[in-house]
């Protein structure tokens, strides 16, 4: 997959009309039916839920998702570019959900709607792109997702980081969003919010890896992140690869599973001002 992970709204109005190149509107449905990117095609990032990422679980995300992108005349070989209003959870799970079903080359419009707002060439419109359904095959890269087998097998073991990016009252066990409340045993925290700047634009890869090294993570750790549902720790595996950071796998079933399954272990991580 092309490393090119964030391109700039310059670069998308001189692509509109090239045939290899596809947008995809990852807000809801309303919004995009409001006002969309010229030819960019609809996409609910956070339609479909996925809290089981056993292998059959694993299976069910790969394969509904292939129906999608088929629907929507993908077939894994052109240049996707994903964007919301601004850089944000919505496509960073859509970007992750296309690079993890093996998409050729996938990217974020870095700032979104926001950042494109008069650009010439990407004024907004409401006309419906024409597109045919396309044969979708899925190639998923195991490099970019673990299960919940997986990693509960592996938790304490070396070289393996866990990354919690959720809100702190979530990872701190003050905000109860399942069964039980806290955190994987041994995560680490820093909120998937903290990547962005007050543009809504990516921070410079810079300085995400100087704020991720403080946390201790080196570029050549094996890095599992972790959210609620999914969406913020992909924005943080896209910022991580951003940053240098190469082996960085989202947690599939996020804690929608993990904190809804008795069998599995968690812990109450107290704030530092009060350990």
């Amino acid at each position: 997959m092309s490393e090119e992970l964030f391109v700039d709204p310059q670069w998308v109005a001189q692509h509109l009309d090239d045939d290899g190149v596809v947008l995809l509107d990852a807000r809801a449905a309303k919004d995009y039916w409001a006002g969309h990117l010229p030819g960019a095609r609809p996409f609910d990032a956070n339609l479909l839920s996925y809290p089981d990422s056993t292998a059959a679980g694993l299976a069910a995300l790969v394969n509904q998702h292939a129906g999608l992108f088929s629907l929507l005349g993908l077939s894994g070989t052109e240049h996707v570019v994903v964007y919301e209003d601004r850089w944000d959870t919505r496509a960073a799970r859509a970007a992750w959900l296309l690079a993890y079903l093996g998409q050729e080359r996938v990217a974020v419009l870095d700032g979104g709607l926001h950042a494109a707002s008069g650009v010439a060439g990407l004024s907004l419109t409401r006309d419906a792109p024409a597109y045919r359904p396309r044969p979708y095959v899925a190639r998923p890269r195991v490099s970019l997702a673990i299960g919940v087998d997986e990693l509960r097998q592996r938790l304490g073991s070396d070289g393996l980081r866990i990354l919690d990016t959720r809100r702190a009252g979530e990872y701190y066990g003050e905000e109860k969003r399942a069964r039980r409340s806290g955190a994987i045993p041994g995560a680490l925290h820093r909120e998937h919010a903290r990547n962005i700047d007050e543009r809504g634009r990516a921070k410079a890869a810079a300085d995400i890896r100087k704020e991720y090294e403080s946390l201790g993570l080196r570029a050549d750790d094996e890095i599992v992140v972790y959210c609620g549902g999914g969406p913020r720790a992909a924005h943080t595996l896209w910022a991580l690869r951003a940053a240098g950071y190469t082996h960085v796998r989202n947690y599939a079933g996020a804690w929608n599973e993990w904190g809804n399954r008795e069998d599995l272990p968690i812990v109450t991580p107290k704030p530092a001002a009060a350990a």
